[in-house]
């Protein structure tokens, strides 16, 4: 019919941050594997919609109403809904050779927002990063969210010059956070999303946000701020939570999720989720290999973990 559909519990209909603003950097693969230039137009088009909006306060909502053009409900996140919007502009820019200036300032501008606005420190020292909500902060950071760590990090080199060292910091107290969210259950996975409010710190308080199924974005973390720093902890981190998979998640049939980290005894979901195979091991391998094995000047890694190679300037050559 040629009729767009979205999910009708998306802010009346609009469509998602995260699925319109994750395409740039298969699109542009496309573009180049294809020599087709029609791909990469159509993710800068979104773009360029996206620069001309007037953003509350710098930040993206995570509803767009594809047919008035508008943002729906102001809620942002940078996890959920939001994330992968924000990892591929600075990976687009890293594709590019960093030649892609675009997509750089509008990376940057965001991480700029989202400082001022989300990122907070609990009363025990613990940065995390809020949701925000028309204007008002939920003090709350799902799993997914954790990925920001890395992301910022990864950032950090072509951050304005008196910032690198900062945004490496970032990455480090993300990581220290979300490692916190691991180590404060009983099975020593984190949950899907953890409060810092009413007291409780790193902690998931409503029962249905105390599952883990499989989930990569921490161990992702680690595995950027090790390639990052070599500090010895993400590698130490990162085999706590090999041991925690191991004793817990492995089942007859695979790997399995856990409805309760904070139980006693396990209750598994029975569901082994693909991301498992393509991020959470593929990150837990990266972390404990060499730097030489997909280094990152020569690869990106997509929002599922798929490495897609750096398009450098002098590579005229592009069976190469």
């Amino acid at each position: 019919s040629g009729i767009g559909r979205n999910w009708p519990w998306a802010s009346g209909g609009s469509s998602i941050l995260a699925e319109f603003g994750t395409l740039h950097l298969e699109f542009v693969h496309l573009s180049h594997l294809s020599g087709n230039p029609v791909f990469a137009e159509k993710v800068m088009n979104i773009r360029k919609v996206l620069n001309r909006l007037d953003k509350p306060e710098g930040l993206y909502p995570n509803y767009l109403n594809p047919s008035s053009g508008q943002w729906g409900q102001h809620h942002v996140s940078i996890g959920g809904l939001g994330d992968s919007f924000y990892e591929y502009l600075l990976k687009a820019w890293l594709m590019s050779d960093k030649t892609d200036e675009d997509g750089k300032k509008m990376y940057y501008d965001a991480v700029q927002a989202i400082e001022t606005h989300l990122i907070r420190k609990s009363s025990g020292g613990l940065t995390y990063i809020a949701e925000w909500k028309g204007g008002l902060l939920e003090h709350k950071m799902g799993h997914l969210t954790c990925f920001a760590g890395g992301m910022f990090a990864l950032g950090a080199d072509g951050a304005p010059s008196d910032k690198t060292g900062h945004h490496i910091e970032l990455g480090a107290e993300i990581a220290r956070t979300c490692h916190e969210s691991y180590d404060r259950t009983r099975m020593k996975l984190g949950p899907e999303a953890f409060r810092f409010d009413g007291g409780v710190e790193a902690i998931a308080t409503r029962q249905n946000e105390k599952y883990y199924i499989l989930r990569p974005e921490v161990i992702e973390t680690y595995m950027y701020m090790w390639r990052l720093t070599h500090d010895p902890k993400y590698r130490q981190w990162g085999w706590e939570a090999v041991e925690a998979l191991e004793k817990h998640c492995r089942v007859d049939g695979g790997y399995s999720g856990i409805r309760d980290v904070y139980n006693n005894h396990e209750s598994h979901d029975d569901v082994q989720q693909s991301f498992f195979l393509s991020e959470t091991l593929k990150y837990l391998y990266l972390l404990f290999s060499e730097d030489d094995l997909l280094p990152f000047e020569h690869w990106v890694f997509n929002t599922e973990a798929h490495p897609l190679p750096v398009l450098h300037k002098d590579d005229g050559n592009k069976e190469e």
